[in-house]
Parts: structure tokens; sequence; C-alpha cells
């Protein structure tokens, strides 16, 4: 479905490791390179190399192996809002997403979140307000240029 509404699809590793724990090139391909042939076998597309870290834990050389791999890696502004029955309040919400936005930021914003998606338009219309513009990674990606 997320090909088909024309989202783009990154690798976030097949099992979701602490990566900076993975000091091998031969382990580190293998956790990127198997969601890559799932993705292959599921989508008949291949995946973007766009790379982010699970829970944004990375080691030099893990920067440096997905570098090899051809990965541009990206790393997002989130908060703890997965757990369904401990979902923040809108105002710790707003408290950290607006206080911790800067020029540049990739917001992760987790769709099973009921908090984010009562705010979300209010989020996105204080983040404009702000003077932030919203853009897809691949033109994040052309500007950083």
């Amino acid at each position: 479905r997320m090909v088909e509404e024309g989202h783009t699809v990154g690798n976030h590793t097949y099992h979701h490791p602490d990566m900076s724990k993975i000091s091998t090139k031969e382990a580190f391909a293998k956790e990127l390179e198997d969601l890559e042939a799932l993705y292959q076998e599921t989508t008949g597309q291949a995946m973007t190399k766009y790379y982010r870290p699970p829970q944004g834990k990375y080691s030099k050389e893990n920067l440096q192996m997905a570098k090899d791999l051809g990965y541009k890696t990206f790393f997002c502004l989130a908060y703890v809002d997965w757990y369904q029955d401990k979902q923040p309040s809108k105002e710790e919400a707003f408290k950290k997403l607006l206080g911790r936005i800067h020029p540049g930021a990739v917001v992760l914003l987790h769709s099973t979140s009921s908090t984010n998606a009562a705010i979300l338009d209010e989020l996105l219309t204080k983040w404009e307000e702000m003077g932030y513009t919203f853009q897809t990674l691949e033109q994040l990606e052309k500007s950083e240029v």
C-alpha cells in the first residue's frame, strides 16, 4: 500500500537490532540486505537507499558501512509515542515537538499514536507559523547539496 500511494520506503533493518553493537561488515550488510530482498520480493521494486538506524543507535563504523553499501543515513527527531496504553498528553507532545524542532529535522511520528492523530493539524500549523516548511527526504537530500 505504501508503494502504491507513492511513499518513500527506506531501510530500518530486518531485525531492528542495536546496530552500534554490530561490528562486522558482513553482519551489518545482512541486516540491510535481507530487508532489501524482502522489499524487492514484496513490491517488485528496489528499495530506496535511505537508512535509519533502529533506536538511533550507531557507531562511526556503522555510518561508514552504510555509506559503503550506497546508503544515505538519516536520523530523526522522535519522542515516546509508540506505547498504545501510555500515550503522551497533548501538552507533553507539543512541549517536546515544538521545543526540539530545528532546520533539517526529520520528524518521526508513529501512526499508531492517538495523540499524534489528535494534534497533527495543529502541530503542522504551529510549525508553519514558526517558518518551517515540509519536504520529502528526496527534496531534503537535494537541498543539502
